[in-house]
């Protein structure tokens, strides 16, 4: 079977679950809370909230495009590193099973209390530059992988199988515009008159099975990975 026929459904899925991600959602809600209490216009929210998904994005594909590489080439080396990434990739996946029935017990997938201060300083010196907006998307980006970046690793390392070709980053490209579309749909809901708030409290109720569906994805990913190798 061929590599591609794999890895496009697999990097769908993978991309739709990994967009209703918490932590992702978590940042953008706080963000929104704040702009509409600093800005007195709802162009100037949309068009702060946008520049800021777009930050996530750029961030996200880049550090795909800069990872396959890698990756693809440990897996020349020895395809004993795709049998670690699946083993990663398992632990992790019921490192978030786990908190779907013991959440705040034990060590979880979650933005670092350190960093996340620094995301609601950040969030705060949001100024009329458009340009801080996109600072603070590339920012969260980086910080929220370990709570976004685990089902990332497993979709780049399934990518790298055939190398960084064209068509391989159009599929990146696919992914990561997947994984922000819900941010951006929640973006312009908030815009036409919806309270931020109420997004937070169904993000609360619904964060456990957000992580349950992740886990049991990145568990999947995993195995499938060492099977596939092995």
């Amino acid at each position: 079977m061929e590599i591609t026929s794999l890895t496009i459904p697999i990097l769908v899925g993978a991309a739709v679950i990994d967009s209703i991600n918490p932590c992702a959602f978590g940042v953008l809600i706080f963000l929104l809370a704040y702009l509409f209490k600093a800005f007195h216009t709802r162009r100037s929210v949309l068009l702060h909230g946008l520049i800021y998904i777009s930050g996530v994005f750029v961030t996200y594909l880049v550090a795909g495009l800069l990872l396959v590489p890698v990756i693809s080439q440990l897996g020349r080396i020895s395809t004993g590193a795709y049998v670690v990434i699946g083993i990663i990739l398992i632990i992790f996946g019921l490192l978030e099973i786990k908190d779907f029935f013991f959440y705040g017990r034990g060590p979880s997938l979650g933005i670092l209390p350190s960093a996340g201060r620094r995301i609601e300083v950040l969030v705060r010196h949001i100024t009329g530059k458009f340009y801080t907006s996109f600072f603070l998307g590339v920012f969260v980006a980086l910080v929220e992988l370990p709570c976004t970046g685990a089902v990332y690793l497993g979709v780049l390392a399934l990518v790298s199988i055939a190398g960084l070709t064209a068509n391989n980053v159009f599929l990146l490209i696919l992914y990561n515009f997947l994984f922000v579309f819900p941010l951006i749909v929640i973006l312009f809901l908030t815009h036409r008159g919806s309270q931020a708030e109420k997004f937070e409290k169904w993000r609360e109720k619904y964060r456990g099975h957000m992580r349950l569906a992740i886990g049991l994805l990145l568990v999947g990913l995993g195995v499938w990975m060492i099977k596939f190798i092995l």
